[in-house]
């Protein structure tokens, strides 16, 4: 069974905190509150950031929610944080947004659009996060402050490499790796870094494309201004348009005021549009005419608003099939892929394996205040071997939960989850498909691939949901595709009426 969501409401009103736990937990949450933003910390700080997403209130006494916000991004980088305000003007909006607000609701609010908000943020939170009881995560391969000082790092098995400086730092804009494809990535963002040029970085589920989005903009000389995410996976088709260039009051059902979006949010900074292949095809198009030309309208609105927005797009799919396949305009694509970014798999560069432990466990010793040195040398050669599916985001995950339950200063193999100690990946990817099917009949080869294909998707969606006991979120993180992107493929194999 999934875990049940767990929220966090901030407010110094008695009576709104209760108000605001009600209408949550009716909608299946778990909700604590907290009466100021002290109160919250220290909550936070009893479950080790155990939380999917917090709720606060602007304007409160002592540790308003502008401290709270940025003591939880420093904190609990990655976890989700809604702002509800009676100052709902674009310059408080500008500046929460700006210090890492997940979205803001205005008060009095609408219970509707609260909903909607909070799902959104939970959605976000479930994909992104993996929340160990009595323990929070943060963001994978986040690099120590002054990172020049570092072990010695092999280059990387079967990849083509170039010498490795060993006085090399062991990694730059916050990500770890010494190896050529991550020395590739760094080269690439001294060039473009400071650039007004649209960037398209691609690569896996948990390989860090957040994490090359906000190096992109520190690195530039917007790092003062706005940095705004939009997970587009996590927002409804209905809301999407609403949620990019905002609307105007009484625009549709529930907007009981007005609201700007991010593309208004992000004036003089960065957007960074990640999960860019799930924005529906007829977005699409007021996309590419707001990427053109810098200008849009809010939905219900006649102004045309102008802004100076450097974008930044992501995903883990290959927009070249999405295109090919007609899911996603061509004319779009080339204007996103005008310089690409491509993360690499963390199987691809086992050279960093060992770093990116030693500075994983320096933080979680720290956070769980533990004393795990090193992995054994079994436990480090299974790390090695195995193919991190879910990449760098995955084995922190994994990383976290041996220290957890490490007694000693070694982590021994025997503490090892069961995939890690067959060195197998957690969903059989690389199973060869097989035709049962005598290939003497009158069949073209499109069509025999076709169908093939579409077998191979069915079993390993089946094998994921099996193994996930039919969590969706966490089957499509095992298969490395979007959860919207999952369970429009179980509607089309019949998997939801086949239980």
């Amino acid at each position: 069974m999934p875990p049940t969501p767990r929220l966090l409401v901030v407010d110094d009103e008695p009576n709104m905190r209760t108000v605001l736990q009600g209408l949550l937990a009716r909608e299946g949450y778990l909700v604590e509150t907290a009466a100021d933003g002290q109160a919250a910390l220290d909550a936070l700080h009893r479950t080790g950031g155990a939380v999917h997403a917090v709720l606060t209130d602007l304007r409160m006494p002592g540790i308003d929610g502008m401290q709270l916000l940025a003591e939880i991004v420093k904190r609990y980088p990655g976890r989700p944080v809604v702002m509800l305000t009676a100052h709902g003007t674009v310059d408080t909006a500008v500046e929460a947004m700006k210090v890492g607000a997940f979205d803001f609701v205005t008060k009095p609010f609408n219970a509707d659009e609260l909903r909607a908000v909070m799902k959104k943020a939970v959605n976000t939170a479930m994909a992104d996060l993996d929340i160990v009881e009595g323990s929070g995560r943060q963001d994978a391969a986040q690099a120590p402050e002054g990172p020049d000082a570092a072990p010695p790092a092999t280059s990387d098995a079967g990849e083509a490499t170039r010498p490795v400086d060993p006085n090399q730092p062991i990694g730059r804009y916050g990500m770890i790796g010494r190896s050529k494809s991550m020395q590739d990535v760094y080269q690439v963002l001294n060039k473009v870094a400071d650039m007004p040029t649209t960037v398209l970085i691609t690569g896996e589920s948990g390989t860090g494309k957040e994490l090359v989005a906000q190096a992109l903009h520190e690195s530039s000389s917007r790092r003062g201004r706005p940095f705004i995410r939009v997970n587009c996976a996590a927002i409804p088709e209905t809301l999407i348009e609403s949620e990019l260039f905002g609307h105007e009051k009484g625009a549709f059902t529930g907007a009981i005021a007005s609201k700007p979006g991010r593309f208004e949010l992000a004036d003089k900074g960065t957007l960074f549009l990640d999960e860019i292949a799930e924005i529906p095809p007829e977005m699409q198009v007021k996309l590419l005419r707001a990427i053109q030309e810098s200008a849009f309208e809010r939905v219900g609105g006649l102004k045309t608003m102008k802004v100076d927005v450097r974008l930044v797009a992501a995903t883990n799919r290959n927009l070249q099939v999405e295109v090919e396949e007609g899911r996603f305009r061509e004319d779009l694509f080339y204007r996103l892929n005008v310089v690409p970014i491509h993360l690499p798999p963390l199987r691809d560069r086992p050279g960093d394996i060992p770093l990116l432990v030693e500075h994983m466990l320096e933080r979680f010793n720290g956070r769980l205040k533990k004393n795990v040195k090193t992995l054994a040398a079994e436990a480090e050669a299974a790390f090695r071997a195995y193919s991190w599916p879910g990449n760098v985001r995955e084995m922190e995950n994994v990383l976290e939960r041996l220290v957890l339950f490490c007694e000693g200063e070694e982590i021994g193999a025997d503490l090892l989850p069961e995939e890690l100690k067959s060195g197998g990946s957690t969903v059989g990817l690389n199973a060869a498909p097989r035709l049962d099917r005598d290939l003497t009949g009158r069949v073209s080869m499109k069509e025999l691939v076709r169908e093939t294909t579409a077998q191979l998707e069915k079993e390993l969606i089946i094998q994921a949901l099996e193994q996930t006991h039919g969590n969706v979120t966490r089957a499509a993180q095992l298969l490395m595709i979007s959860r919207k992107s999952l369970q429009n493929k179980m509607k089309e194999f019949n998997l939801r009426e086949e239980g």
